[in-house]
This record gives structure tokens, sequence and C-alpha cells, in this order.
């Protein structure tokens, strides 16, 4: 699994257009089952998703075509990490 931190990098190129193109192209991702969560970090200064992509690779194709980073007004590192802890609803996840 995989911890991507989002950070803005340019807030005056957040706009309501590009968000929407942001959420949209997201929204791909988890309909695939490899985006399991993600939202907004407080305070609002980017975001945080969490991957259950096949391999680093993958994910940061994904990631480089998301309409925030293409425009240069995000940046994102990825933190890879194996659950090994989860309560009762979420122990299907862990390796």
């Amino acid at each position: 699994m995989f911890l991507v931190d989002m950070t803005f990098t340019d807030i005056n190129k957040i706009t309501p257009e590009l968000t929407s193109n942001h959420k949209r192209y997201l929204e791909q991702e988890y309909q695939s089952n490899k985006l399991m969560f993600g939202g907004r970090k407080v305070p609002r200064n980017g975001g945080i998703l969490v991957s259950q992509h096949t391999n680093k690779e993958e994910l940061q194709l994904v990631l480089n075509s998301d309409p925030f980073i293409a425009s240069g007004a995000v940046t994102y590192s990825i933190t890879e990490f194996i659950p090994v802890m989860a309560s009762k609803e979420y122990e299907k996840i862990l390796a």
C-alpha cells in the first residue's frame, strides 16, 4: 500500500475549474478500486491519498497525469507501507 502526501506549491493555480478536473480524474481511480481513501489536509495545504496500486511506478504514472500535479500546483511524496494491524472492519487489507 502507499500513502501519498500532496502539497500545494502554487495556491494561485488552485482554481475551481482545476479542482473539478482533479476530482473527476481521481474518480476513475476510485472506480478501479486502486485508490482507497483521499481527502484534504488540515490546515488546507494539500491532501492525502491511500492507494493499493500494484507498485510505486504504476501509482506515479497515475499521479503525474493528475491535473493538480500536471499544472504544477501540487507536488507529492509517496511512502510505501505494509499494513499489519487493523480493526476488525479492515482486517481484509492486511498483508
